[in-house]
């Protein structure tokens, strides 16, 4: 039984019930919060299990690219040491080592390569540091570009869009696959006489160059009409009449409302660009022996030698990538719902 209060500041004593005090208060309207749509989308990609798993193990990749020279410091090892060589011990006539799997033991955690005998398991860190590093950098070249001509020929209209439309067309009649292909020694042999050894940083730079010459056309197509939808928008219409130049335009009112497809596109063609940089390794065209990269080590697991003596050493390089794609790919489509909640996957 609780006891009544009284009122202060009157002469008269008025019994309030302390629950129906509290009850009242807590019937008060409280203030509400706004969130922003890039908050909106955070809180929806998060109750995502999927996505967020998907997104820690993609930057687990990263992460270890990023720290492989620390990690190999650690280790005690490198990708470059012919232990064939040093350790002529570990390996028969062949040059296939003699512990089975491969050689896996505490000393060499994924064993080692038959033939020269590299450690495969800072082959392996290094091949993915190689691999994602020229990836991301066509990922970065091909969004800048597809956003720089997509929103401008959206926007402006006219004789530009005419350009950039045709050009796209022209450029997605190419078969991408034969082009990179037949292109990467063409690309080469422009820094370097032919009968001469490519220095590593050629070869990276003609992976990257091919790739983002066919690879900004899709991203630049959906930019393009996205921006043509937003032109006739009042919002649009009324920059224009205030007198804001057109790159104010594009660049305070059109960028921030294709932020959804461009992370959405980013996140498809980055695995996508991986597989085809490990696609021309693998036939040779791109990053070569001794330079680690997943490709080159696919290219490496069919040979002969390799697929007879040491089927083991295809499963680090393959069980890698095939987690990193289904990652990357499962990470996209949470991105696309989390930015438009009535898409049904």
């Amino acid at each position: 039984m609780t006891s009544p209060t009284k009122a202060e500041g009157s002469g008269s004593a008025v019994a309030l019930d302390p629950e129906l005090v509290s009850t009242v208060e807590s019937d008060k309207p409280q203030e509400l919060v706004g969130r922003s749509p890039g908050q909106l989308m955070w809180i929806r990609f998060k109750r995502d299990r999927a996505g967020v798993l998907s997104a820690c193990i993609v930057g687990f990749f990263f992460l270890i690219g990023l720290l492989a020279p620390v990690i190999s410091k650690l280790y005690g090892k490198d990708p470059y040491t012919v232990f064939a060589d040093e350790r002529p011990e570990l390996f028969d006539s062949a040059g296939v080592p003699l512990q089975p799997n491969g050689g896996i033991s505490g000393e060499f955690w994924f064993g080692l390569e038959p033939g020269n005998g590299y450690d495969v398991f800072t082959k392996l860190i290094y091949g993915i540091r190689n691999s994602l590093g020229i990836s991301l950098a066509v990922t970065i070249a091909t969004v800048l570009t597809g956003i720089l001509l997509g929103v401008a020929a959206g926007y402006l209209g006219g004789k530009t869009d005419q350009l950039v439309s045709r050009t796209i067309d022209f450029l997605l009649a190419f078969p991408s696959q034969l082009f990179f292909i037949a292109s990467m020694p063409v690309v080469v042999s422009l820094f370097v006489d032919p009968r001469d050894e490519t220095p590593v940083y050629v070869r990276v730079v003609a992976l990257i160059a091919v790739q983002w010459f066919l690879g900004w056309m899709s991203l630049a197509r959906i930019l393009r009409g996205s921006t043509l939808s937003l032109a006739g928008r009042e919002f649009i219409e009324a920059a224009r009449v205030s007198g804001a130049p057109p790159w104010r335009i594009i660049r305070k009112e059109i960028l921030p409302n294709v932020v959804t497809p461009i992370l959405v596109q980013s996140t498809y063609m980055l695995p996508a660009f991986v597989t085809a940089e490990a696609g021309l390794s693998f036939l040779g065209v791109g990053i070569v022996e001794p330079t680690p990269d997943w490709g080159q080590m696919f290219s490496k697991a069919s040979t002969e030698l390799v697929m007879q003596n040491d089927i083991t050493y295809m499963f680090f390089p393959g069980i890698s990538m095939i987690i990193f794609i289904v990652a990357f790919n499962l990470l996209g489509d949470s991105v696309r719902d989390a930015f438009d909640p009535k898409t049904a996957r």
